[in-house]
């Protein structure tokens, strides 16, 4: 005997062979789920009271147990607050039949239960038999959910970084040009009270000199005793020893040995040269008196004579760089290349190699220029985020050695430096395209910017060197000129105004040997210019004149 299929039995619908689900209290009869949902919709048995098989088995009980009182069940109800009570309760302070402060109301249970029954049914009848059915699809939908979430938070995550990028960038601008308006205004105002008193000393002169019909030729000598020449003396000068102080002949030999350097009064032209294969001159770099390496818009970098022919070619410069080429003392070519690292040729002209290897992805280098003096690499950076710029010092090694950014009081030197040179006292020159001339010293402190003349008149800095006199110059595209000042900034003259054949001057380059001065244009201009504006003469021309021997008599006394 089967004691399994005698011991239980499936109960099947009263009306298919489906199993018992539900049943119907009214009928009496049971009900499979299909059965059931045809049973509620019928006209004739739509208001039976339908309810789960469990039910049957199992029924609810109609009395609670009260939480407060154990050995009570719930006969009343307190609607204000909405709890059921039983007898004990009912009799408290609290919740007393016929409050005197009337805070309280109390019902018989089985009335609100009545209220609700149509809810406590849907809830038996349709929620615990659909509750299994949508948790599962909520826990699908959850882990939907999440991975969709988790997709949208690293998005919103990236975004709020390139968010907070812009915000600081904004808030870093706004900074710097409200520190900028304040510092253009206590500039102005220093520049108007200079104006005044210039615009005095003026109307003096005027009083004085202009307006005296009687004394015009001594307001004449007086402005020419104001502008006297500039003479200097060459290094070469401080190379008398004393060993040839000790004799005649060895005196007068050193003398005769001794040049003066000074200005002329005009640069003259020694010759104009057609370089094919360039469309302008971006930028010069001399390397013997009649070789020189040039740039130009479109990132050709040639090596050219005199003549104009082409003697090398390099493919590989940076877009973006101004100043991008120097020359050390050995003839070899440093140069800017498109990764934005610092490459260097070697005489053979074959040999490449990277000595300073870009690390500051942030910043873009934009000039670079070799210290004779040192022998140190000096390059101008920009930073296109920030809109700043700064100049780095590395070694002979390519080692980092020093960063030149801000000035003591903690403003920024320089925005865009394009150019970039040292002078003879080991000052840095800059050409900042957004500023203006901006100098330091060797250690990195300010010494002074210089901003057209008259000042702040909008200069337009490009192209820069300095000679062999320390005068630093610079091309000025607002004014297309070449400006002269002194090495402690102030300025001396318009070396070049609108040069012919130069019309926009824009590349320098100085050849210290021949003191010739290497100007190029822009614009589609292919012809480059060398001017002559120093000339070399001996303090002593004869050896055997009268100064001379005057001089060693009383040398040798």
């Amino acid at each position: 005997m089967n004691t399994v299929g005698t011991a239980y039995k499936v109960l099947q619908c009263s009306n298919c062979p489906g199993n018992t689900e539900y049943y119907c209290k009214s009928c009496p009869c049971d009900l499979c789920l299909r059965c059931k949902e045809k049973h509620v919709k019928d006209l004739k048995t739509e208001e039976h009271n339908v309810g789960t098989f469990g039910e049957k088995i199992n029924p609810i009980p109609t009395q609670e147990i009260c939480v407060r009182h154990p050995n009570k069940v719930y006969e009343k109800y307190c609607e204000i607050c909405q709890i059921p009570v039983c007898v004990s309760c009912s009799e408290d302070n609290s919740h007393r039949f016929g409050n005197e402060r009337g805070l309280h109301r109390l019902l018989n249970i089985n009335i609100k239960r009545q209220q609700h029954m149509e809810t406590i049914h849907t809830i038996r009848s349709e929620a615990l038999f659909y509750r299994p059915i949508l948790l599962a699809r909520i826990k699908a939908d959850f882990k939907i959910c999440h991975t969709k979430v988790m997709l949208f938070q690293s998005q919103m995550i990236r975004k709020s970084k390139n968010l907070k990028e812009l915000i600081d960038v904004e808030q870093h601008n706004f900074f710097f040009n409200v520190f900028c308006d304040i510092d253009i205004k206590i500039k102005c105002l220093k520049q108007a009270k200079e104006m005044d008193k210039l615009l005095a000393g003026l109307q003096k002169y005027v009083q004085r000199y202009e307006q005296s019909a009687v004394r015009p030729i001594s307001f004449i000598s007086f402005i020419k005793r104001k502008h006297l020449p500039f003479i200097y003396l060459e290094l070469q000068t401080y190379k008398l020893s004393m060993a040839k102080l000790l004799n005649k002949e060895g005196l007068v030999q050193s003398l005769c040995e001794i040049n003066i350097t000074q200005l002329m009064s005009a640069p003259e032209i020694q010759k104009s040269i057609t370089v094919r294969g360039v469309h302008d001159y971006k930028h010069i770099s001399c390397v013997t008196s009649d070789r020189a390496w040039v740039s130009d818009h479109k990132n050709n970098l040639i090596l050219t004579n005199t003549t104009g022919v082409t003697l090398h070619y390099v493919m590989d410069l940076c877009s973006s760089s101004y100043g991008s080429h120097t020359v050390n003392s050995e003839n070899e070519l440093i140069y800017i290349n498109r990764k934005f690292n610092i490459n260097k040729l070697l005489k053979d002209m074959k040999t490449t190699t990277t000595i300073i290897k870009r690390t500051d992805l942030t910043s873009i280098p934009q000039c670079v220029t070799w210290s004779p003096c040192t022998g140190d690499l000096l390059i101008g950076m920009h930073n296109t985020y920030t809109r700043t710029g700064k100049v780095t010092r590395y070694n002979q090694s390519g080692q980092l050695t020093q960063t030149i950014q801000n000035h003591k009081k903690g403003w920024g030197l320089f925005r865009q430096p394009i150019y970039i040179t040292e002078n003879n006292n080991g000052d840095i020159v800059v050409s900042d395209v957004s500023i203006s001339v901006v100098v330091t010293d060797r250690c990195g402190r300010h010494r002074f910017s210089y901003n057209g003349r008259p000042p702040n008149s909008g200069l337009q800095p490009h192209g820069i060197c300095t000679d062999a006199l320390s005068h630093i110059l610079v091309c000025d595209g607002a004014t297309d000129t070449v400006q002269m000042l002194n090495k402690n900034g102030r300025f001396l003259t318009y070396l070049l105004i609108r040069p012919s054949g130069n019309i926009c001057p824009h590349s320098l380059s100085y050849n210290v040997n021949t003191h010739c001065l290497w100007v190029g244009s822009l614009f589609n201009n292919k012809t480059m210019a060398i001017y002559r504006y120093i000339e070399r003469q001996n303090v002593l021309k004869n050896p055997n004149s009268s100064l001379c021997s005057c001089t060693c008599n009383r040398v040798t006394e």
